[in-house]
């Protein structure tokens, strides 16, 4: 039979011609089995449960089997559309396919209010059996609260301990950032400059260890802090500080430095050679210029993260850390250094 109304536990158990609190504990039973209910009540029940497609309130998360089968997505920032539209959708489409394969729907927590927060007025969280999480800096706050918390989660990128290990599945950027760094030097690159975040969020921290790593004997001749700034203020910097190879954390800053490099008559990479180690923006906003980068693994994450949650969901499984390597992009931006001298142009 089907249910013409959202059915409660009350309309159950008249039909099975049980008490409200024999459903309940078939209900709240890790696998519908409890000592105290005889095993042909406990089947009656179940059975009216399977007739009338039943399904307990969310927030409770039980059903038959004691889940939802309902994953949480939550982003801290828009996913879309936004200017980094391109950025999260590699990590919606492995969550979905993961997700898919596994029996599970999917929910978009966008969180209420201007300012995304996981735990706000209307908390939505546990309409899921749990939820993967996704954004460049999480409210540590938050991040502390699902740590020692009992509900399952799973961050997509590295995470440093808040409270306690964070489950997360994220890109291994150190050791890529230091295989570029390396190239460059081999290719003869001694002034190497910087220009991007070095601290702040773990992805930026990983690049920046990774870049320290790597640099050895060569000279860091510039580092610009900062994302965004004028091109030209960017690249009056590098030239004046004779850098030979420049290493950008956002490939828009890159983009707009080669593209004013070339308008006064320098090479890329013959006079500056360019390396990018992260990308944030659309793909419109790129040009035809093939960066020397890695490639960020961004489904693959995902859909690891979405397996691992699926474990701790279903099996409480322990907190797990995986790191997906990077892989390199071959790029057309870096090159031998010249054996002419850089001059502000």
């Amino acid at each position: 039979m089907a249910a013409a109304k959202r059915l409660t536990q009350r309309d159950i158990a008249r039909l099975a011609g049980v008490s409200q609190a024999t459903v309940s504990l078939v209900l709240n039973s890790a696998d519908g089995n409890d000592g105290r209910i005889p095993a042909e009540t406990r089947n009656r029940v179940n059975k009216v449960i399977r007739d009338t497609g039943y399904v307990a309130d969310p927030v409770a998360r039980r059903m038959v089997k004691g889940l939802n089968r309902i994953l949480g997505v939550f982003t801290y920032e828009p996913a879309f559309p936004s200017a980094q539209a391109d950025f999260f959708t590699p990590f919606l489409l492995g969550i979905e396919e993961a997700a898919q394969e596994l029996g599970y729907d999917l929910l978009l927590l966008t969180g209420a209010g201007t300012r995304r927060k996981i735990f706000g007025d209307n908390v939505r969280l546990r309409l899921a059996d749990g939820c993967i999480i996704l954004g460049r800096q999480f409210d540590p706050a938050e991040l502390e609260r699902l740590v020692t918390g009992d509900f399952p989660f799973v961050a997509v990128g590295r995470r440093d301990d808040a409270g306690g290990p964070v489950p997360y599945v994220g890109g291994d950027y150190a050791p890529a950032t230091s295989a570029l760094v390396h190239r460059a030097r081999d290719l003869g690159h001694h002034r190497i400059a910087y220009v991007g975040l070095n601290q702040g969020a773990e992805s930026s921290e990983d690049r920046w260890q990774g870049f320290q790593d790597a640099i050895g004997g060569a000279d860091l001749v510039t580092n610009i802090n900062a994302v965004g700034r004028p091109a030209a203020e960017v690249l009056d910097i590098l030239l004046a500080a004779d850098a030979t190879c420049v290493f950008f954390t956002e490939l828009a800053d890159a983009i707009a430095v080669e593209a004013l490099a070339r308008t006064r008559g320098l090479s890329i990479p013959g006079d500056l050679s360019i390396v990018v180690i992260g990308n944030h923006i659309r793909a419109e906003q790129a040009t035809g210029t093939r960066f020397t980068s890695f490639a960020i693994p961004r489904e693959a994450m995902a859909r690891a993260a979405t397996q691992m949650l699926v474990r701790r969901v279903e099996d409480d499984a322990p907190v797990e850390q995986l790191l997906l390597p990077c892989e390199p992009v071959e790029g057309e931006t870096l090159g031998p250094v010249s054996t002419q001298t850089i001059r502000i142009k």
